[in-house]
């Protein structure tokens, strides 16, 4: 509907959120040559000011608020907060020279607001455009302005979309793209906190947020980060996000004076939040937060969903141009009453407040004149960002009007007050703290006549404030937001095969970027950080995606022809993970793989191709058993006879070696010997034993499959030290240990040099044996072990000269043979037992 008095220039856009009203405002605006909007949040202000320059371009927009300003000098667009419109001290009625062509004035019913009503009402009388201007706002205010505004076209604008009611909803009920609106700091963060646990986490927005950290808190939201956003309940002016939900943790509010309930247009004003444009809304409580969940009337219900509310009967209004004769005069006037009946006066404001107090102290007694008086009144009017109160809040300003008294305040001063805030130290209450602070000196600083150097001065508390909102939105985020599982909370009921799951360079498995676990070889391991209630979900991701992950990872092994696998303790191992025990199968060179627990995510394909692979890979490896498979294989043959078959088995027992006495060979036919030493069997003196397994890879070969469980010697060494255990394939002598085939080496030597002097007694040359590494004493010792009995020389009588002689060995092998067993000691003829000797065993 449409009210429009012939001829004017003033049009009221009246209705409910999400009518485009703003939108209408701002296309108003940029088809004038020039013009201004005021909002009710520098939060707002940012926002349009951003989507203004990308229609007019830096230089032709400014944005002006308490603590900031933009202002190129041939700027023509104004975005501003209410108080800070230059509207207000310069153009107050349309055709002045320099003023504005269009001129704006949005969420124009806050003029019955407590605390800030009058400045929106000065703006709505006296705020105009050259050409045009609008006034936009709640249709509870359209008989307040037809009365006050008669001049005005009113336009009501319906919903672009509706509003519906679903009733009290718990967290983990709650639909994706949901605000929750809270009306304290404490039930914000426990919000907060709850939907981090349960649902990944939630983006914050305060009104002490700075626009920063505020942008990039929204941003979150907006690109879907998060599916959640916690905020107070300016979120209801105007902030522009894709909501499909509004939730309200309560239904009360503390208004400056006393706890309310919210009235049925501050609900709809919130709850009108959800559903933008075409796209439907709904609004609710909170339930499961402490104590009975909020619920509205169906009387509120009606109202919201209707858009049906009482109109506003008051607007608060103050003297927007005071007298500066005296202080007295000035609190007069700022404390008059108005003279029309649609307005009432003004709820002592802080600014006020903080006046009167100060007016009474002895600072106050040289502010004398109209400039000292309007100087006075402007430090007093300086905000309270702290929100510390009145009391509070005055002695700051009069520790600021100490200096500005005497005229600037010095630009060392102000610069080391900024310092002294510039640390992002500190959890979300010191960081919102020190932005309060930084924001009361960038306010300051914006002053045209209180600090020397003020636009340096100003960069840098905007610097300073840009660094706390940094750090502040970390801090927020971090505490606020798990991002893992805000991702696995979207994910986790797709297709498996569309999990955005990746496995990194480094074995840790990520979900965009976000660790949710590490894979090792082919297990999958939590994330170790994570929170018990966490492990579940991440495990449940992680065994959604590991049959691709792992699928990928065994062909990737594939092709690397098993690059860095291993085989130790009797399993085939990859990256500090078995992959298959090794199983005996009779045959050394194709043993039995038996995959391991882990594998048996993979899919089956993919698993019989590993495991086949694995297969192909450990024949490969086993090449140098092929001596000890040809004597398995000849211990299977029944043309070898018992005896060779024995003596065989007790090789592949001993892994290629033992000792001559457990041999068996005294029951060995002659005749089978070469057939065995064709199979590369040697027959030793003291071991019997394959030559060929007693080099490096076949006995680490051995060991690492299990079979040989005595220590290993990596290289094999002739001669080695002794130990508690000998490695595999050496005998003991004395102090030191030697091969077995070396061994055998040394004491054909020995026999050779019998053979060849014939004699009883005859002497050994131990170079050969000092050659290996053996010294006299081992060697010694391993000819004792094969019959060899050692007689050193006579010394050299007393004052003889020349080398002494050496000593003699002699052949004594039945000195190594078993002692005789005694004889059974006769039993006496009277003795009880004397029968049982004549038993025959039979």
């Amino acid at each position: 509907m449409t009210s429009n008095p012939e001829g004017s220039r003033i049009k009221a856009v009246l209705g409910p959120t999400n009518t485009g009203k703003t939108h209408l405002a701002i296309e108003r605006m940029c088809a004038h040559s020039s013009g201004a909007i005021g909002f009710p949040l520098r939060l707002l202000a940012r926002e349009v000011y951003d989507r203004v320059v990308a229609i007019k371009g830096e230089a032709q927009v400014a944005l002006i608020t308490g603590e900031e300003r933009i202002e190129p000098p041939g700027a023509r667009y104004f975005l501003c907060t209410v108080e800070a419109m230059p509207l207000r001290s310069t153009v107050r009625a349309s055709g002045d020279d320099g003023s504005l062509a269009f001129v704006a004035l949005d969420e124009a019913q806050l003029a019955a607001d407590r605390e800030r009503g009058h400045v929106f009402t000065d703006c709505l009388l006296h705020a105009r455009g050259r050409e045009e201007t609008m006034l936009l706002g709640a249709a509870t205010i359209e008989p307040l302005v037809r009365s006050l505004v008669p001049e005005a076209a009113i336009e009501s604008r319906p919903r672009f979309s509706t509003l519906r009611h679903i009733g009290a909803r718990k967290l983990s009920r709650l639909p994706p793209r949901s605000a929750i609106v809270a009306f304290s700091v404490e039930q914000v963060y426990a919000v907060a906190e709850m939907l981090r646990r349960y649902r990944g986490g939630a983006a914050v927005v305060m009104g002490a947020l700075s626009p920063e950290t505020r942008n990039r808190q929204v941003a979150m939201f907006q690109s879907g980060e998060v599916d959640y956003i916690v905020a107070t309940d300016a979120i209801g002016m105007g902030l522009n996000l894709d909501v499909t939900h509004v939730a309200f943790a309560s239904l009360t509010k503390f208004d400056g004076v006393r706890q309310r309930r919210l009235i049925p247009a501050e609900m709809a004003q919130i709850a009108g939040r959800a559903g933008r444009h075409q796209t439907d809304g709904t609004f609710g409580t909170l339930a499961g937060i402490k104590g009975p969940a909020p619920e509205f009337s169906e009387e509120e219900v009606y109202a919201i969903e209707e858009h049906r509310f009482a109109p506003l009967t008051k607007l608060f209004w103050r003297e927007a141009q005071p007298r500066f004769d005296t202080l007295a005069t000035l609190i007069a006037d700022l404390e008059a009453s108005p003279d029309r009946p649609e307005l009432a006066p003004a709820v002592e404001a802080i600014d006020l407040a903080v006046l009167k107090r100060l007016a009474a102290e002895d600072l106050a007694d040289g502010v004398k004149g109209p400039g000292m008086v309007r100087r006075f009144w402007e430090a007093c009017s300086l905000p309270d960002f702290r929100q510390l109160g009145p009391d509070v809040h005055a002695r700051f300003v009069a520790r600021l009007w100490q200096d500005l008294r005497g005229g600037y305040l010095g630009a060392d001063y102000v610069a080391a007050r900024i310092a002294e805030l510039d640390r992002v130290q500190g959890d979300i209450d010191t960081l919102q703290g020190r932005i309060a602070a930084i924001r009361s000196w960038a306010y300051i600083c914006q002053r045209p006549d209180w600090v020397l150097a003020r636009d340096e001065m100003a960069a840098r508390a905007r610097a300073v404030e840009a660094r706390l909102s940094d750090a502040l939105h970390g801090r927020l985020t971090e505490r606020f937001v798990n991002r893992r599982t805000a991702i696995l909370m979207k994910t986790l009921g797709t297709d498996p095969a569309l999990l955005p799951v990746s496995l990194a360079q480094d074995g840790n498995l990520l979900v965009e970027d976000e660790p949710i676990g590490r894979i090792d070889g082919f297990r999958f391991s939590v994330d170790h950080s994570a929170s018990h209630d966490d492990r579940k979900m991440l495990l449940a991701a992680g065994e959604k995606a590991l049959p691709r992950i792992l699928s990928e990872r065994a062909e990737t092994l594939i092709a690397s022809d098993m690059a860095d696998v291993s085989i130790a303790g009797g399993a085939l191992h990859w990256e500090g993970h078995q992959l298959a025990r090794i199983e005996d199968s009779g045959d050394p060179l194709d043993p039995r793989l038996d995959p391991a627990r882990e594998l048996g995510f993979l899919p089956e394909a993919a698993r019989a191709r590993l495991m086949a692979a694995l297969s192909q890979w450990l024949a490969a490896k086993l090449s140098p058993l092929a001596p000890l498979a040809k004597l398995a294989e000849a211990a299977k043959n029944p043309a070898a006879g018992s005896q060779a078959r024995a003596l065989l088995l007790n090789l592949l027992a001993g892994h290629g070696v033992v000792a001559r006495e457990n041999a068996g060979i005294e029951h060995l036919p002659k005749e089978m010997r070469p057939f065995l030493r064709r199979l590369g069997v040697t027959f030793g003196a003291l071991d019997v034993f394959a030559g060929a397994l007693l080099k490096p890879a076949p006995r680490t070969l051995l060991h690492a499959l299990g079979r040989d469980r005595r220590p290993v010697h990596d290289t094999m060494q002739p001669v080695i030290e002794a130990g508690r255990r000998l490695p595999a394939g050496y005998r003991s002598v004395g102090r030191q240990a030697v091969r077995v085939d070396v061994g055998e080496k040394i004491l054909r030597a020995a026999h050779q040099t019998r053979a060849e002097k014939a004699k009883r007694r005859f002497v050994l040359d131990p170079a050969l044996a000092i050659s290996t590494g053996l010294t006299p004493e081992s060697w010694r010792k391993l000819l004792a072990a094969a019959g060899f009995r050692y007689q050193p020389a006579r010394q050299l009588a007393e004052g003889a000269f020349g080398p002494p002689a050496p000593g003699t060995w002699q052949w004594q092998p039945g000195r190594n043979r078993k002692p005789p067993t005694k004889p059974a000691a006769k039993v006496p003829a009277n003795s009880a037992f004397a029968a049982l000797a004549d038993l025959k065993v039979p």
